[in-house]
Formats: structure tokens, C-alpha cells, sequence
């Protein structure tokens, strides 16, 4: 029997979070540790936003993310998403109408970026540029 197997990618600011669906039980680990483990209340309730959205469809399935770059928060939002369009595949399109209707981030990361700063006067910043006096 083929094991199916569904591979997902969030991204919010530098945070990269990669998914791995696989038939289970419904363990969600992130970075090798379990979601339930996460102390920040805040943080750990973003990352189960799709699940608690998506009701007990995914309690079929083992998460396993790995999120790399960016700060906390920028992981909690990468992590988030993946699980969100993983979920979406998986459950089909009544859920991903649910999750577009309650955020759009879930499924569509955001692609702004930071402006790198311009050659000669890198350390000034991206747009700053010597202040001028009229006298």
C-alpha cells in the first residue's frame, strides 16, 4: 500500500515553514516538539487557528513541521499557513471557502519585503538620503 503523503510550504516576512502530512493519529509537532508544548498561549492559539477552524477532519493526520528564519511571530504565522493549505487540500473545498472567509492570510502569504538599502550608503537604510538646508 502507497502511504499519501502531502508536502506544504508557509511563508510570512523570513519565516519558512515546511509541513509533512502523513496518515496518524493527529500528533502536530513543530520543530520536533509537540504544539501542545509551546508555553506562549499566544503563539501556540495561532498555530492552531486552521485546526480549530477545520474541525476534526485533520485528527486523521500527523503533522510534522520544520520553520526556520524570521522571529517568533513571523514562525507562528509561516506554521499557521502550512498547516492551513494542507488542510485545504486534504479536506477539500468547503474548508478552504471557510478558511478564505474567516482570513485570507491562511492560504495566501503576504509578499511584502524589506527594502535593502541602496550601495553607497548602505548603513543609512533603503530611502534616507542627507538632510538638506536651504542656509
Amino acid at each position: 500500500m502507497v502511504e499519501k503523503i502531502l508536502q506544504t510550504v508557509g511563508k510570512r516576512k523570513r519565516a519558512v515553514a515546511r509541513a509533512v502530512f502523513r496518515p496518524g493519529k493527529g500528533r502536530v509537532t513543530v520543530n520536533s516538539q509537540p504544539l501542545e508544548n509551546f508555553q506562549n498561549e499566544i503563539i501556540r492559539l495561532k498555530m492552531q487557528e486552521p485546526l480549530l477552524l477545520a474541525g476534526d477532519g485533520w485528527k486523521k493526520w500527523d503533522i510534522r513541521i520544520r520553520v526556520d528564519g524570521g522571529g517568533i511571530m513571523g514562525q507562528a504565522e509561516a506554521v499557521r499557513q502550512a498547516i492551513a493549505r494542507g488542510l485545504s487540500q486534504l479536506l477539500g473545498e468547503k474548508v478552504k471557502k471557510q478558511f478564505l472567509a474567516y482570513d485570507r492570510t491562511l492560504l495566501v502569504s503576504d509578499p511584502r519585503r524589506n527594502e535593502p538599502a541602496k550601495p553607497p550608503h548602505s548603513s543609512w537604510g533603503a530611502r534616507r538620503y542627507k538632510q538638506r538646508s536651504k542656509r
